[in-house]
């Protein structure tokens, strides 16, 4: 240090400044723990506030959500109960008004016990009554349209036998030519499914496959029954007198009317054919075909999808014919069987279509 011309000399030994520099550290470590200690406490803090303030709302929203579900279960079941009846009006259009006096052994009677439930959920937990209501409501709806589902099936299995084929075949051939993804249907939120509504499903498959074979059974005019000159079996040949056996039903009429598809199929044959003359062959499928003979002019293509009742063609008297005529075959795996028996389920095949369940078991049981 300069002071009055003098130089002075303070000399700080090694260790001094040591100390102190020690000191200082120690002072800043304190400062930096005390204050990270402070910020710790103020996040803890702010974290159990937090949390609890999740707690409050969790709680004030269930409580809000279970008023509300309170309060509007009136409303619920409205909107329940409104979609009910769509559900059966939309059913009732398409299939017509379900009959009273369905068959009742198919599946079991659960008003009763859907009775009690009510009652008991009434007491146990009353806003919830109306629910249990619409759920009765919707089984009772589900039982009746399994009946009516089997009642059509055992009606068009009737049918079938009438004609003597086997139901359980036209079923199975139903099924051919079919596939896709696995896409399984639950009615629970457990990825369960409610026994009587998979009990539905089954009737509902059965009496589609049963009526889809029975639209491919001739059981259509397959022209005006003016007269049918010549039946099914043994008869003198019209040309040589001798016996001979006759395939078909040979149906009189001018020439130039219109000849008609006996059941749905596919046209698999349009062509001439010995003895026949012009022909036209529709495959209905299971082995089952229609032949339509001596025609004047065919109207349909190989391959041709047609309805029963579709015009086909016009009589004629091409081939081996005395006069203007159809000659009508139905063959069971190439063998001849007599068509008549088809043609007369005729009256019992539209009642089924036409849903008349009660009428049809009257019929058949007056026959």
């Amino acid at each position: 240090m300069r002071s009055q011309g003098q130089v002075r000399f303070i000399k700080v030994s090694s260790r001094l400044q040591m100390g102190v520099a020690g000191g200082i550290a120690a002072a800043v470590l304190l400062w930096l723990g005390a204050m990270g200690a402070a910020l710790i406490s103020q996040l803890t803090a702010a974290r159990d506030h937090a949390v609890l303030l999740e707690r409050e709302a969790a709680i004030a929203t269930a409580e809000s959500r279970v008023a509300k579900y309170r309060g509007g279960i009136e409303g619920v079941a409205d909107d329940l109960s409104r979609r009910q009846d769509f559900i059966e009006k939309a059913i009732e259009g398409t299939i017509g008004a379900l009959p009273k006096d369905l068959p009742q052994g198919t599946v079991s009677d659960s008003s009763a016990e859907a009775a009690k439930t009510v009652r008991k959920i009434s007491m146990e937990l009353p806003e919830a009554k109306r629910l249990a209501e619409v759920e009765a409501r919707q089984l009772a709806f589900i039982e009746r349209l399994t009946r009516f589902a089997d009642a059509r099936a055992t009606q068009a299995e009737t049918a079938i036998r009438r004609v003597g084929l086997n139901p359980a075949l036209l079923r199975a051939s139903a099924r051919e030519a079919q596939g896709g993804p696995l896409i399984r249907l639950f009615t629970g939120a457990d990825n369960s499914t409610d026994p009587r509504f998979a009990r539905l499903g089954a009737s509902l498959e059965r009496m589609a496959a049963l009526e889809k074979g029975l639209a491919r059974i001739p059981n259509t005019l397959p022209a005006s029954l003016e007269y049918i000159s010549s039946g099914f079996g043994y008869r003198s040949d019209p040309f040589t007198g001798g016996p001979a056996f006759h395939a078909g039903l040979d149906f009189r009429g001018p020439k130039g009317a219109p000849i008609y598809a006996a059941a749905a199929g596919t046209v698999s044959f349009v062509g001439v054919k010995q003895g026949y003359g012009r022909v036209v062959e529709i495959s209905h499928g299971n082995g089952l075909m229609t032949r339509y003979a001596h025609m004047s002019r065919t109207g349909a293509q190989p391959g041709q999808k047609v309805d029963a009742g579709a015009a086909i063609g016009q009589i004629g008297s091409t081939g081996r014919s005395t006069g203007p005529h159809l000659h009508f075959e139905v063959r069971i795996n190439d063998r001849p069987v007599n068509p008549r028996p088809f043609l007369e389920a005729n009256r019992h095949v539209q009642e089924i279509r036409a849903g008349n369940v009660a009428q049809h078991d009257d019929h058949k049981h007056g026959e």
